[in-house]
């Protein structure tokens, strides 16, 4: 998969992410490209956990829905720590 596929992939995973999870999300366009960038990696690792067939970067639609996944738990740990140093 090329890079700009990954960017718009992020992107799109990123923005999915913050539509389904409740609250204020206080980022720009980039952080939250950046975080489906990482959603993506890490929803593609858990979803290789699941399948063995030896592409690990292949677009699919199963990868889509799994780069959502990991989107909505980094961004779920990125506000826990954002509570957690605000207030301690």
């Amino acid at each position: 998969m090329g890079i700009i596929a990954f960017i718009i992939i992020g992107l799109i995973a990123g923005l999915i992410a913050r539509a389904i999870l409740p609250g204020k999300q206080s980022m720009g366009l980039v952080a939250t490209t950046l975080l489906g960038m990482v959603g993506s990696l890490l929803g593609g690792l858990i979803g290789s956990l699941f399948q063995r067939n030896g592409r690990l970067f292949d677009l699919h639609a199963s990868g889509i829905i799994m780069s959502v996944v990991g989107s909505i738990i980094v961004l779920l740990l990125v506000g826990a720590a954002g509570r957690r140093r605000v207030h301690a």
